[in-house]
């Protein structure tokens, strides 16, 4: 496979930011990339980035945001887009997707992760449970934020 570099043809135009050295460092350290990690592993890590980030919008603009149970509102909101979201790489789990590419960010994809139909299902099973666990986590951090100030200060 020839590295696609500088040639258009190739679909993936190397950019000064997409070829930074320091760029490359840090998408090649987020869970998809990193090596060494199971899927299992992936998933858990990505899922509880997303479940925790979700909890904010969810609780803090959503239509119940001046009600009082708008954290569990948001709770619940993310907790459900958790398992859409899970549902949604279910199906490409069993779409037979391919083998990751090359690219300029990632020239070396980790051989072990997304390979295969049952990695892709343990990635997915590993999101549902990080991300409901970072909803959650983040649910008990709002909830109880005047106990943890209380706590510090």
């Amino acid at each position: 496979m020839v590295a696609a570099g500088r040639d258009p043809q190739k679909g993936d135009l190397e950019t000064p930011i997409n070829s930074a050295p320091l760029v490359k460092w840090f998408i090649s350290n987020l869970p998809a990339y990193r090596p060494g990690l199971n899927p299992f592993r992936r998933g858990l890590e990505v899922g509880m980035a997303h479940g925790y980030l979700l909890f904010g919008p969810f609780d803090k603009l959503g239509p119940l945001r001046n009600a009082p149970n708008a954290n569990l509102a948001g709770l619940l909101g993310s907790i459900g887009l958790v398992v859409i979201l899970t549902a949604c790489l279910s199906l490409y789990a069993n779409s037979n997707p391919d083998k990751a590419l090359a690219s300029v960010a990632v020239p070396n994809p980790p051989v072990d992760a997304f390979n295969s139909k049952e990695s892709w299902n343990n990635f997915a099973s590993a999101f549902l449970i990080g991300g409901i666990g970072g909803a959650v986590v983040a649910f008990f951090l709002t909830s109880n934020s005047g106990l943890i100030q209380g706590l510090l200060g």
